[in-house]
């Protein structure tokens, strides 16, 4: 990924942030964080997805463990397509480039999670063959 194109990708993270109502985007904040992810990286890997030679989504990865597997996995944390790109098999390209890197890592599955009442990306979900987690996650601010 090139300058250019991490340029247009910090568009779609703003827009991916204010589709789940985060009150203080921070672009400076976004380039420094979502930059770590540009390969290689000891952290994850950014990609995106282009339509007609114009980025119109992205997915965000962390190399991410499960104790009670004791593996290493591979955790989907973003994934975001352009509204007007929905619709055009964009998501579940990415879902599926991020599947092959976890393959390639040797990982033993990929997970993600999406908010309860994003009924439209758990259509695509349960499209993709991904079998709904039995596990509800909590958090704590600190």
């Amino acid at each position: 990924m090139n300058e250019s194109e991490f340029e247009t990708l910090l568009l779609l993270i703003s827009a991916y942030q204010r589709f789940y109502e985060v009150a203080d985007i921070d672009e400076r904040r976004n380039r420094e964080f979502f930059s770590r992810f540009i390969e290689p990286s000891d952290d994850g890997l950014l990609i995106a997805a282009s339509v007609d030679g114009e980025i119109a989504g992205f997915a965000c990865m962390y190399w991410f463990f499960s104790s009670t597997q004791a593996v290493e996995t591979v955790l989907m944390n973003d994934l975001f397509v352009a509204d007007d790109r929905r619709g055009r098999g964009v998501g579940r390209a990415l879902i599926d480039a991020c599947v092959e890197v976890a393959r390639e890592r040797g990982a033993h599955h990929l997970e993600w999670a999406t908010a309860p009442d994003n009924t439209t990306a758990q259509r695509l979900y349960d499209a993709t063959g991904a079998e709904r987690s039995t596990w509800l996650t909590y958090e704590i601010r600190v």
